[in-house]
């Protein structure tokens, strides 16, 4: 009699645990699965001899925004002055290289009073479009006061940025852009040239006393 309550028990044990199994699954098979896709982030930084004073906060906010990154994400941070060159790239979670990088390219040089931002931005979106071959949605970010300083050909050409821009999109239609810490004018240019080709949602751009609320929003754009 004990052998046969053990066996009706067991039965009824394996009974319920298959029941809760199948509801487990049919629960889970509900839910829809994150298309998680890593993001590359192309920072393009002015470290021109006009742009010193403002260097240091500029550099916090580099580190800001790499710090609401994710860990799988990848930056790349481009040195903008005479010329314009890699000097980071790598995880955003690497704080203490990202100093060390931005620290010692972006030094003080009386030489370097051109901005070469029209290279920086050329590069910038040569790597938009090698990331989202590797599989991550891309993103520039512009930090700088946008000022046209030096030899012409390096500098933007505004009327030929919208189309570059396009082009990048044709490949990656994700595609984010933010310029921070530019006079008001500068940044009314770029509204004007770039929002027929970003759009309102992937185009933000702010001044100093706007950057943190432009971060934030950046960050929740690029999670879209």
């Amino acid at each position: 009699m004990k052998l046969n309550k053990r066996i009706i028990t067991l039965g009824l044990l394996i009974l319920t645990a298959a029941i809760v199994g199948k509801l487990a699954w049919s629960g889970l098979k509900k839910i829809k699965v994150d298309d998680f896709r890593p993001e590359a982030v192309m920072f393009v930084v002015d470290s021109s001899a006009s742009n010193q004073k403002d260097l240091p906060q500029q550099k916090k906010l580099v580190r800001q925004i790499c710090n609401l990154l994710d860990p799988e994400d990848k930056i790349k941070i481009f040195n903008v002055s005479e010329d314009a060159y890699l000097i980071y790239e790598g995880s955003p979670m690497n704080g203490s290289n990202i100093t060390k990088a931005l620290d010692e390219y972006t030094k003080y040089n009386a030489k370097d009073y051109g901005t070469a931002y029209g290279d920086g931005l050329k590069k910038a979106f040569k790597y938009a479009l090698t990331m989202k071959e590797a599989g991550y949605s891309p993103a520039i970010v512009v930090i700088g006061d946008l000022a046209n300083e030096g030899k012409v050909e390096k500098q933007i050409n505004w009327d030929t940025l919208p189309e570059n821009v396009k082009n990048v999109k044709k490949y990656a239609p994700e595609l984010s852009m933010m310029f921070l810490d530019a006079h008001p004018s500068k940044l009314d240019v770029v509204k004007d040239k770039l929002t027929p080709v970003l759009g309102e949602t992937k185009l933000i751009i702010a001044t100093r006393a706007d950057s943190d609320k432009a971060i934030r929003n950046f960050i929740n754009k690029l999670r879209d």
